[in-house]
């Protein structure tokens, strides 16, 4: 349980200038076993990682969507996430909001020696980010990480995941020399999830387009983008696309589903031709 020998902590909790220790003590009231929050005091790890996923996931929309209202308020969010985890860890004897903040604070000290140590600030940034890797390598042969891949975290989003697996590899060599030969390798895969869809079992199918889209994220890498903010944008144009389609049909007195394809299709491409 986060500690506070505040006696006025109940002033503290109305306190709007109250910063971190505010929230530190609004999260050890709300957790407290005996006058807390019933739903609070239940949840654990597992449960709250959800959340703190797809609060980080509102932040960068927020960014996208250039609201810098809304990315106040989402950064917000995604800090409580940061103290509720803290608030468990340290009831449970593992860390504390102290311990973590250190934490943190060592690692960037650590892996800025060009800005906080004795090195020069006179490299390029691409030198730089192989400073950045070869200290995170030592990081992890210092946590027993022997393997090319250990450490990609299992629980990222599948795209993202994919990029870092495809970046590890491509560090020992494992890599194809050109982007024509991801290409090649594409056009390779959507034959194979062609045929498959014919003659395989779901499972197999289901294997075709996952190599499929594994591919497509090292097309991304190959090209310099990131594939998780490329489908992101997307997934916005086509919402922003769909959205004007409705209207238009709202206009006829009609909805989607009381609407052909082929209606729908040519109001689709006057949306695209007027962006």
């Amino acid at each position: 349980m986060i500690k506070n020998n505040n006696p006025t902590n109940g002033e503290l909790i109305n306190d709007p200038d109250g910063g971190i220790p505010r929230l530190l003590e609004i999260m050890r009231r709300l957790r407290d076993p005996e006058t807390g929050c019933p739903w609070d005091i239940e949840q654990d790890f597992a449960s709250i990682a959800p959340y703190t996923i797809e609060e980080a996931y509102e932040v960068a929309d927020a960014i996208e969507r250039g609201d810098m209202n809304d990315l106040e308020g989402e950064l917000g969010d995604l800090l409580l996430q940061t103290v509720y985890h803290t608030a468990m860890g340290e009831e449970a004897g593992h860390f504390t909001f102290a311990s973590v903040t250190r934490a943190i604070c060592d690692k960037m000290v650590a892996r800025h020696p060009h800005v906080f140590g004795d090195e020069s600030r006179d490299k390029s940034a691409d030198q730089q980010v192989a400073d950045w890797e070869a200290i995170k390598a030592t990081e992890r042969a210092g946590k027993s990480e022997r393997g090319t891949l250990d450490g990609v975290a299992v629980g990222l989003p599948a795209l993202l995941r994919a990029l870092k697996l495809q970046k590890r590899a491509a560090r020992v060599g494992f890599d194809w020399p050109s982007t024509d030969q991801v290409l090649d390798k594409i056009l390779e895969e959507s034959r194979e999830l062609n045929e498959a869809r014919d003659t395989l079992t779901q499972t197999e199918v289901e294997e075709e387009f996952g190599d499929l889209l594994f591919v497509m994220a090292n097309l991304g890498r190959h090209l310099d983008l990131d594939p998780e903010a490329a489908l992101r944008k997307a997934n916005a144009k086509f919402t922003r696309r769909f959205e004007a389609v409705e209207a238009k049909l709202a206009k006829r007195g009609k909805t989607p589903a009381q609407s052909t394809l082929t209606e729908m299709d040519a109001l689709w491409n006057a949306v695209k031709a007027k962006e």
